[in-house]
């Protein structure tokens, strides 16, 4: 496929789409995190029209938890303009041990197959001649991805990092900064460093992952980024901006989120494959998945309502997730009823 590019921007990117998602539960219960749909588009969806826009067409994404509910969302990509292909992963392999266990998908598009593969211990010999882009499949921002990488091409930094002002520090972790622009740690949520807040989207020069042992879990920030760091500081680097920035961390945030952008785009929360409401039923500020039934008179008010879910005649919800039980049993905070599943937040 051919795509127009914006120069200057990296040929490929990797969206990190594997992860169990335990903080959107029990919406992960149903999807994987990047197939939850946000005012009407899949997560994985938006990152990739959103990188699209850049001139980027070549994608991979890793899959583990729930591969076929992001598949059947982004299938080739074709329809968004791109080429996709899958990174499989058995066990979860994190943040580095993923875009390692992609690299021959990344560094040489032209010769990979959609199909699981043989563990590689050695990394492409074209390893070093193609940086790329690695984006968390639950990122919604705007950053600028053209600028961010003619920022990396004149640091000649192996990693470049997005940061933005930490919105929360009592909530997110922080990146601390050096006064010339190179990442110098991580701090924990709460720390009293306050340092930025990094919001999913960097720039790898392929060496920077090749030293690790393909199909063996490994972390960025955690491991591997503090090891860079110390045996060269210019290694990883801050890339400060005024971006946008989305949290889709808990069914809380994924609704706000929903109700946000349904108020800026127009409202496709309910816009889900084959549901059927009743005409006396009431949903206000709520996000219907595919297949539901909501009955005569019921209503529901800020609520998320997953694949597959029968609201009965008469019943009433508010502020909770509701998703096929399915014989599960309820965690705390979580509740059973009847055939639902019910989860307050």
């Amino acid at each position: 496929m051919s795509v127009a590019r914006t120069p200057e921007v990296p040929l490929s990117a990797l969206v990190l789409t594997a992860g169990l998602g335990t903080r959107l539960e029990p919406l992960t219960y149903v999807r994987a995190k990047a197939a939850v749909p946000v005012n009407g588009e899949t997560l994985a969806r938006r990152v990739i029209r959103w990188l699209t826009s850049f001139g980027i067409g070549d994608f991979v994404l890793n899959l583990h938890h729930l591969p076929a509910s992001i598949a059947a969302s982004v299938g080739d990509g074709s329809d968004l303009n791109a080429r996709v292909r899958y990174s499989w992963e058995n066990p979860v392999l994190g943040s580095a041990g993923g875009p390692r266990h992609a690299l021959p998908l990344l560094v040489d598009p032209s010769t990979a197959t959609r199909e699981p593969r043989t563990t590689s211990r050695e990394a492409p010999a074209a390893a070093s001649q193609q940086p790329f882009l690695i984006v968390n499949g639950d990122t919604l921002t705007d950053v600028d991805v053209a600028a961010m990488f003619a920022s990396h091409r004149r640091s000649s930094a192996t990693i470049t990092m997005a940061l933005i002002e930490n919105p929360r520090p009592d909530k997110y972790g922080g990146v601390m900064v050096s006064d010339d622009g190179w990442v110098t740690g991580f701090s924990r949520a709460g720390s009293a460093e306050r340092g930025y807040h990094f919001i999913g989207v960097q720039i790898a020069d392929a060496p920077a992952f090749a030293s690790l042992e393909d199909g063996t879990p490994a972390n960025t920030v955690g491991a591997l980024y503090p090891q860079l760091i110390a045996s060269d500081k210019h290694s990883v680097a801050a890339y400060i901006c005024d971006a946008s920035f989305r949290d889709i961390g808990t069914p809380a945030d994924y609704l706000d989120t929903s109700i946000h952008l349904a108020g800026t785009e127009g409202d496709r929360m309910k816009a889900g494959l084959s549901n059927r409401f009743d005409p006396s039923a009431s949903i206000v500020r709520s996000a219907v998945w595919d297949d539901v039934t909501v009955g005569r008179r019921a209503e529901l008010n800020e609520c998320i309502v997953c694949d597959g879910v029968h609201i009965p005649a008469g019943a009433r919800y508010a502020r909770c997730a509701i998703v096929p039980a399915a014989g599960r049993l309820p965690r705390p905070g979580q509740r059973i009823e009847k055939d639902l599943l019910i989860a307050d937040f």
